[in-house]
Parts: C-alpha cells; structure tokens; sequence
C-alpha cells in the first residue's frame, strides 16, 4: 500500500483516486492524538482504510479528521472514515460544516458537474453526525498531544471553505487546493480556479497568508511533497494564477472562449509531459473547469462593478 514518510511523525497516504497512482494524497500526522488530515474521494476509502490498518492506527485510536475543504476529492470519504473511526472528531471551515453534516446539496451540485464521472472517479459523501464536527476558526490549534498542533489559516480564493494546516512539529503546510496541482510527470504547478467560489484577489491573499508563516516545506493535496523552497513555490503560484487570470480577462473581454484561449496559451507548458500524466491532469483540473471557474469570477466582478456604477 502506498504510504510514505515525508517529515518526522507525517506519513502521505496515496488514497489512489480513480485508481490512479499520485492524484490524490493524504496526511497521517502522529502525536499522542494523530490527525488524518484529508481523506480523499468516497471512492478511495477502501484505500485509505487499509493503508491506516498497514500503519498500524487502530479503529479506537485515530483523534481526528480534518480536512482543507469539502471538494469531494477532499472530503467525500469523511462520513465513512468518521463512521469507521469512532472517537475522530471532523475538522472544518465554518462554511464547510453544514454540507458534512447533510451532504444532499453539495452532492446534488456535484451530480450536475460531473455526471457519470461522479460515481466512476469520485462516489458521492455520506453525512457525518453533527456532534462530530468541529469548526475551525482562524488561528486555532488542534492539539495532538506532547507539544504537537495544527494551526488553521483561513485560505479561500479556490473556495470560501479552504483551510490551510500547518503542522507546529514538521513545520509542513498542508495547502489543500490554495496553492494549485503539480502532479509527478504532470508539468509544472496548474492553479485551480474552478467554479462557483474562485476569486482572484482572495486566492493572492491567501498564498500571502501561508508565506507569513514562513512553512517549512509544502505538501499538496495534488500531490505531495514539492521538492521546492516554499516561497519559491508560493511566488511561482501567484504568478501563474495572475497570469492565467489575466488571459482569461483578455479573452472575456474580446468575447473569446475562455478555455480555447488559456489552452493555447499555456499548452506549451506541458510540451513533453507523457500523454497518460497529461491526461490525469486534464481528469483532476481540466482546463474547461479552471476556465468556468474563471467566468464565474470575471462575471461576478463584471456585475459588482455595474452595481457600484449604477
């Protein structure tokens, strides 16, 4: 089962979403009270489960889940982890807690996303129990015991929902989806700027944020460890979310397709990646989605600027 250590007490867990190796990644973070922080997709729970039995965490003794954010690639094995780990309390952004806690809309909203991919590459999210979930605020710690916390930064810009971890012992970043996808063999770092919630000057603030806390290292949700400085890493993240932002305002603006634009674009940034890793990353952020996301932004922006005029 894949599992590795990638910092003292911190295990990255591949929960082989779509069955697919390096997609998806989860953190097993050990201290007297280890956190599971992101569970992956519903899909990858069998996965993730049997790694956890590999690591030796018994189904009394894992404290808590948490988790960046409610994208089902994310968050969608919660209601079964919780369910199979009975003492985890689930860790959350105020604005994510409500769907843990009755999935219905969310998943509705997900159905309509994806269609037939819902259920062949994600599955669907079971509901946890609300007394099970706790709201993390800004700032808060989770205490692991002996010293050991994860602090809670407050992060949207890819979702009003985004949470970034970091880890006071490692001094590892668990940046969910804020800082974007750099998957092995994939090419370089992809933002992810996918709709309804994407916003620009929020996503720019938050890579801000994450800086001031001067990480460690960065570990992504998609995927893994970057073998980079981390403010290396958070510069080139700000440079190419404004850069693709910026085409895709240009092409809005010259009333062109959004995604036709940004892929002639940046395509050349892929020149060279094998045709499977390209393909893997097209499934996990696509163009098309990063571009309706995008849209959604740039018309929203449109409407408040409208409003203010008139």
């Amino acid at each position: 089962m894949p599992h590795t250590t990638i910092a003292d007490g911190v295990i990255e867990i591949d929960t082989m979403l779509g069955g697919f190796e390096k997609m998806t990644a989860g953190y097993l973070v050990s201290g007297e009270r280890s956190v599971l922080v992101e569970t992956g997709s519903q899909s990858s729970v069998e996965t993730l489960l049997t790694a956890l039995d590999e690591l030796g965490i018994a189904r009394e003794e894992l404290a808590g889940v948490a988790v960046t954010h409610i994208h089902l690639d994310h968050a969608g094995g919660v209601g079964d982890v919780a369910r199979a780990f009975p003492r985890a309390t689930v860790y959350v952004h105020a604005k994510g807690a409500r769907h843990l806690a009755d999935p219905s809309r969310l998943v509705d909203s997900a159905a309509r996303v994806y269609g037939p991919l819902l259920d062949s590459l994600y599955g669907r999210l079971d509901p946890t129990p609300s007394e099970r979930i706790h709201v993390l605020e800004d700032g808060e710690e989770v205490d692991l015991g002996g010293g050991r916390s994860l602090r809670a930064i407050d992060s949207p810009g890819h979702a009003k929902h985004h949470l970034g971890l970091i880890d006071s012992s490692s001094g590892l970043l668990f940046a969910g989806d804020a800082v974007g996808v750099r998957l092995p063999n994939g090419g370089v770092l992809r933002p992810a700027t996918p709709p309804p919630d994407f916003d620009l000057d929020q996503a720019l603030h938050s890579l801000r944020r994450f800086a001031d806390h001067s990480p460690a290292g960065i570990a992504l949700a998609h995927y893994g460890l970057v073998p980079l400085p981390p403010g290396e890493l958070l510069e080139e993240a700000a440079e190419t979310l404004t850069a693709w932002a910026e085409e895709a305002q240009r092409a809005y603006e010259a009333g062109e397709d959004i995604a036709a634009a940004l892929g002639a674009r940046f395509s050349p940034d892929y020149a060279g990646v094998p045709d499977e890793a390209r393909e893997r990353l097209e499934t996990l952020n696509g163009v098309h989605s990063n571009a309706a996301g995008l849209r959604r932004w740039l018309e929203q922006k449109e409407a408040g600027s409208a409003g203010q005029r008139g």
